[in-house]
């Protein structure tokens, strides 16, 4: 991006103003010491902190029909929830790859995935992004079924430490990898005016994006940097504060969500990344192979549905999904996170 700053340090951790440390701070992250609490939290249809809830598994598993044998991918590793599942359907036969960009979950997904069994015989893992599944491919040979899960995991939401949620006091950070690229509190400090609204349009479909960006400009013309998920939350709500409906509770939360949303997918091009993995699937899916993409917003959803009918005319896929399959009223009844998800699926010719 022409604003951004060059590739820096990693940053130091960061020291808020958190009474308790994360691990201390939310008894859900010790399920076996606490199972009444996490219980408790899964009731109320909400996930608890430090954990991952896979969406769709039932669909996902239904189209991409695995059979013991088959040599497959999980492009997005995450908690690894859809990652196990696949594995339980290959049976111990053939080989199932993962990738994932985030460097701090992917060691503690493969040793929850190691302690269940699923060891390099039947299991490959990739600290790589899901747009490079050309380099997978290079050493699995045709896939016979690719998934991914576009959205970001539970256990990245509920860090106060990497800075994706308004509702933790935390850095506002945004990255899928802390290793990489710079923070969005950096990125703030010089992208324009003009830019930052179009990110909030663009990314969000932000309805009040021109007087949010205006209020971010001015504090940083006054020297005031946004370097906390709390103070960029704060500069929201004074935008909106004169904007009728705008800021009531729930719009508040609303509106927070999406600029924080659009800010992570310009940090680490979301958009970007995922033409290029939907450009690289046809190459490396076996004839009949099959790919499943779960997506959470609708920019995410324009591209695979564009991308999965461009090369379904061309004769590349042989059938396309004809909608997005949702999941069920009972599955977002359980977990609220569930209820953005769409599930578009291809099978090769």
């Amino acid at each position: 991006m022409d604003n951004q700053e060059p590739k820096h340090q990693r940053r130091p951790r960061y020291k808020g103003t958190h009474p308790k440390a994360y691990k201390d701070k939310y008894k859900e992250l010790q399920p076996e010491k606490y199972a009444d609490t996490v219980e408790k939290v899964m009731q109320k249809g909400s996930t608890p902190a430090g954990m991952h809830r896979s969406i769709c598994v039932n669909e996902i598993l239904d189209f991409l029909a695995i059979k013991p044998g088959q040599i497959g991918l999980d492009a997005t590793l995450g908690f690894g929830g859809h990652t196990k599942a696949m594995l339980q359907c290959l049976e111990g036969q053939g080989h199932l790859y993962a990738t994932d960009v985030d460097a701090i979950e992917l060691p503690r997904t493969q040793k929850r995935l190691e302690d269940n069994g699923y060891g390099p015989e039947i299991l490959t893992i990739r600290h790589l992004n899901f747009s490079q599944i050309d380099e997978i491919a290079r050493e699995s040979g045709p896939l016979d079924f690719v998934l991914a899960d576009l959205g970001v995991s539970s256990m990245q939401i509920d860090n106060p430490e990497r800075g994706f949620s308004f509702k933790f006091e935390g850095p506002l950070d945004l990255r899928l990898n802390p290793e990489k690229g710079i923070s969005a509190a950096k990125r703030l400090k010089t992208i324009s005016l003009d830019e930052l609204e179009g990110m909030f349009v663009e990314n969000a479909d932000e309805p009040n994006a021109a007087a949010i960006a205006t209020a971010i400009i001015a504090k940083r013309n006054k020297g005031i940097d946004l370097a906390t998920t709390t103070q960029l939350q704060e500069t929201i709500k004074e935008a909106l504060k004169n904007i009728p409906g705008s800021n009531s509770k729930e719009a508040m939360k609303k509106t927070c969500q999406r600029c924080f949303q659009a800010l992570r997918i310009d940090i680490n091009d979301e958009y970007e990344v995922l033409y290029e993995f939907l450009e690289k699937l046809p190459d490396v899916l076996a004839p009949g192979g099959r790919v499943a993409i779960l997506s959470f917003h609708s920019g995410e959803d324009r591209l695979v549905k564009k991308s999965f009918q461009r090369f379904f005319r061309e004769g590349i896929y042989r059938e396309v999904a004809p909608g997005p399959l949702r999941p069920s009223a009972e599955e977002c009844h359980a977990n609220g996170r569930a209820r953005s998800a769409k599930l578009r699926w291809a099978i090769k010719a």
